[in-house]
């Protein structure tokens, strides 16, 4: 075997030992109120962030509490509330309407470290967040 090879494959097992080793994302990771840092909407034409200052002001929070509960916080109201469950990378967040009626969607998570969290929803109006516990 080559020493190209070699090397190589002791980067692979190098990366996947790093990669493994962080918090895996469930629920008892999840648990707790991650505040946003970010807020972008990349599909947008043109795309577009929050000001920092407006996170600052609204101070929008994701809140993962016990029973798998999921709120979503935006200036000190309740702006959504539902349930959720984790499916490989995705937190699938299943939202009360005001009528009753429930919206099923997919938060997917790009990255979490368990203090820093990225998730995003897909298509034209999707948004990436970008959040840090508290």
């Amino acid at each position: 075997m080559s020493n190209f090879i070699r090397s190589g494959l002791f980067l692979l097992l190098i990366s996947l030992l790093f990669n493994s080793c962080g918090p895996s994302l469930n629920s008892d990771n999840l648990r707790g109120k991650w505040n946003y840092t970010k807020l972008e909407s990349p599909n947008a034409n043109p795309p577009s962030e929050e000001p920092e200052w407006k996170l600052k002001m609204d101070k929008p929070v994701i809140e993962f509490s016990k029973n798998n509960e999921l709120t979503l916080w935006w200036a000190d109201s309740v702006l959504s509330h539902g349930t959720f469950t984790i499916d490989g990378k995705n937190i699938l967040f299943k939202q009360v309407l005001t009528d009753g009626r429930t919206n099923e969607f997919p938060f997917h998570v790009t990255k979490f470290d368990g203090k820093q969290i990225v998730f995003e929803t897909q298509g034209k109006e999707g948004s990436r967040v970008t959040a840090v516990k508290e």
